[in-house]
């Protein structure tokens, strides 16, 4: 006879929004069971947020010894110890990691069940281990897999992706990164500035999805000074020996030879296995549940979905927030509580770091830039390379949007997520303090710009004698 267990809400995935969904569902009174092969901590800890920013922080300091000069600081030649840099970035790294599995280790054993799961039916699962669940509800939490198109499969251990790419022993001395999103703008201008050669690919011709075309053209000066930058082509990559032969064509053709390639080509949700199609659900043109992002539940069913799986926005925040939205309902299944979501808002840590927040100038938005190549605290600092448009909601310029690469572009976008959240006006912005000299002085010029374009009149101003650019 199959041994079946029962709860209220199982939940398949142990990475942060499948935690979340977890602890939300248990806190609202139900029975849980979290399903996972591994329980080995989250995308972010293991793979994702932390060793790839230990990587950067590494670059950012090898980048700013090779600036002092500028500042009358002579340091010599700046020598880049490459099996130290990865031995302290796995070393914290794992750190971080065991720190997420203790905090799973802390759930009560019962309800983690290590193992696969499937759909049998709406509201039934199979454990690869023999054992059956039956549950009110399912979520499904299993995340996203990094693509490797066969061609690249082909070149075996020469290929690496942010899954694997950590791993490495040493640098490599030259290095070709496929694909010009988040991840590979982050890796390919942190090992180029820690010495490696890197060349940078992407079938488009834009780079980070930035939507203003002013930031946009920032972003790719800043990565084009570190690095090669090769867009809009098409990328041929075959193995030569001990290294791989890279050719391009499209806008421009070339060919030449790496060490190893970062294939930063996306992370499509991870749903092998799942047997979608005995969960009765329909499904997106790429085999996504479709789902209320309120709610998280798909249609009129008992599934939910959370996470970096939902294909909605892969970002650590949000997943936690559709794991506790997702969790909830699960527990309240059939009512339905419907949770407002947060301005949508992301970060790229590029130096300087690209953010987008909200909505763009697309929406027929006011809108303000501030360049930040002369701002007083950015070139005191020598950083002094920027943009930053702002975006309002006319007639009364509330503030509904951002893009940015800037300095301090990591703080400056907090700000704005948390101004355009509780709907300030540029004007309202204006009335506010700002210290001298701040980099977040900056925002004046672009914030005074929307007030100019609204009938709300401008506010007085609050400098204190400071020159223009100051």
């Amino acid at each position: 006879m199959t041994d079946v267990l029962r709860c209220d809400v199982a939940i398949i995935g142990a990475g942060t929004a499948g935690i979340a969904a977890e602890r939300s569902a248990r806190a609202n009174g139900a029975s849980t069971l979290l399903i996972d092969p591994y329980f080995d901590g989250t995308l972010c800890a293991n793979t994702g947020c932390m060793p790839s920013k230990l990587l950067i922080a590494a670059a950012k300091e090898a980048h700013r010894v090779r600036k002092a000069e500028m500042f009358g600081i002579s340091v010599g030649d700046v020598r880049i110890d490459g099996p130290t840099v990865m031995d302290r970035l796995r070393s914290e790294r794992d750190r971080f990691a065991r720190l997420t599995r203790e905090s799973i280790a802390e759930l009560p054993d019962e309800i983690l069940i290590k193992s696969r799961a499937r759909f049998l039916g709406p509201a039934r699962l199979g454990l690869y281990d023999g054992r059956e669940v039956q549950a009110n509800a399912i979520i499904i939490a299993t995340g996203a897999k990094p693509v490797m198109p066969p061609a690249f499969e082909a070149l075996g251990d020469l290929v690496k992706t942010h899954e694997t790419i950590f791993e490495l022993e040493d640098l490599p001395r030259r290095l070709a990164v496929v694909g010009a999103g988040p991840i590979g703008l982050e890796l390919s201008q942190a090992f180029a500035r820690l010495g490696v050669e890197v060349s940078l690919f992407d079938k488009s011709d834009e780079i980070g999805k930035v939507r203003c075309k002013r930031v946009h053209e920032t972003l790719r000066k800043v990565i084009e000074s570190d690095l090669s930058l090769h867009l809009g082509c098409d990328v041929e990559p075959e193995k030569t020996g001990d290294a791989v032969t890279i050719r391009w064509s499209g806008s421009e053709s070339g060919e030449a030879e790496f060490d190893l390639v970062l294939a930063a080509l996306g992370r499509p949700p991870y749903l092998d296995g799942l047997d979608l199609d005995k969960a009765d659900l329909a499904c997106d043109d790429h085999g996504v549940p479709c789902h209320d992002r309120a709610t998280m539940r798909c249609g009129d069913s008992a599934v939910f979905i959370a996470g970096d799986v939902a294909a909605d926005i892969p970002l650590l925040h949000e997943a936690s927030h559709d794991g506790a939205i997702a969790g909830r309902n699960a527990a309240a299944l059939p009512a339905r509580i419907k949770t407002s979501r947060n301005v949508s808002f992301s970060i790229t840590f590029t130096d300087p770091p690209t953010a987008s927040i909200g909505n763009s100038e697309e929406d027929g938005a006011v809108t303000g830039t501030v360049d930040f190549g002369d701002q007083g605290r950015a070139r005191v600092e020598g950083r002094n390379r920027g943009t930053l448009t702002l975006y309002a909601a006319a007639p009364d310029g509330r503030l509904i949007g951002a893009d940015l690469c800037a300095p301090a572009g990591e703080h400056l976008a907090h700000l704005l997520a948390w101004a355009i959240e509780t709907g300030t006006t540029a004007s309202a912005m204006l009335e506010l303090p700002f210290y001298h000299p701040t980099i977040e002085e900056g925002l004046k010029s672009a914030l005074r710009t929307i007030c100019a374009a609204t009938p709300i009149p401008l506010p007085q101003d609050r400098d204190s004698g400071a020159p223009s650019g100051a």
